[in-house]
């Protein structure tokens, strides 16, 4: 986290600090609250961190034309789609939030990475809720790539990729489907019956994926790209997408692994 003390004041408590300042004592020293005379400490002293005010240069691949590495980007447009937002903060500084369970430690790490790679050079954060983890990282330029974003919730403003935006999925749509199904969806065991000639009933046990959103407008991207890798879908319900035929659990099994 960024500090907005002076250098000098940094300097002065971490001194104090060395001296044997209570961190109590510390913070009233110099006017700053206790968390953050620990945190300095922990990042400054413990961490080795760089002090002083430091911004991310990262240039922006729509305003500046820089690299954007689009199998990457790929899959965290899919999980923008379903669990992320963006927020704005100070400064014209925008926020882009994702959401997932804690139980996939495995899959919040990739969220980080899919971020840092999006964004070199940036460092995403992550807090805590009951039962998630949200992974932020902070850029002026995350509507230029998520130009969807907008007042409202999702599913009440249309969702309409731009021309680069489809190319970018058309290139890498088992990324897209990644961030989409892990996301917003899920893999299970379902079955069903079927009564034999012999007045028998058999039961039949198989998986499927689903994914479930509220918009029609990804729904409809979801169904797209599953037809770009020729997974057979079909609508289940009003709001979910199922892939239920043991080719195409198969097949998406293979494009884009299990949740971790």
């Amino acid at each position: 986290m960024v500090h907005v003390r002076s250098p000098e004041t940094v300097s002065s408590a971490l001194a104090a600090s060395d001296a044997g300042v209570s961190d109590a004592e510390n913070a009233v020293r110099h006017g700053v609250a206790v968390k953050t005379i620990r945190r300095w400490r922990r990042d400054y002293q413990r961490r080795g961190l760089p002090r002083g005010q430091t911004q991310c240069v990262a240039r922006c691949p729509r305003c500046d034309g820089a690299f954007l590495e689009l199998e990457a980007y790929g899959e965290l447009l899919g999980w923008y789609l379903g669990d992320g937002h963006l927020t704005t903060g100070r400064r014209g500084v925008h926020n882009l939030h994702i959401h997932n369970d804690l139980r996939y430690p495995a899959t919040n790490a990739r969220l980080a990475a899919l971020m840092g790679a999006v964004k070199p050079g940036g460092r995403p954060h992550t807090r805590r809720r009951p039962g998630m983890l949200i992974t932020t990282v902070s850029w002026r330029h995350w509507p230029c790539l998520f130009p969807q974003h907008g007042p409202g919730r999702k599913h009440e403003r249309p969702i309409v990729l731009e021309a680069w935006q489809r190319e970018a999925v058309e290139a890498h749509p088992a990324a897209f489907l990644r961030g989409l199904f892990h996301s917003d969806g899920s893999r299970s065991a379902n079955w069903t019956s079927r009564r034999l000639r012999d007045g028998t009933v058999r039961r039949y046990d198989y998986p499927r994926w689903q994914f479930v959103n509220a918009s029609a407008d990804i729904r409809g991207l979801c169904c797209w790209a599953l037809d770009l890798v020729e997974v057979p879908w079909r609508q289940s319900a009003h709001r979910t997408i199922s892939v239920s035929t043991r080719a195409g659990v198969a097949r998406l099994d293979a494009l884009i692994g299990l949740k971790s």
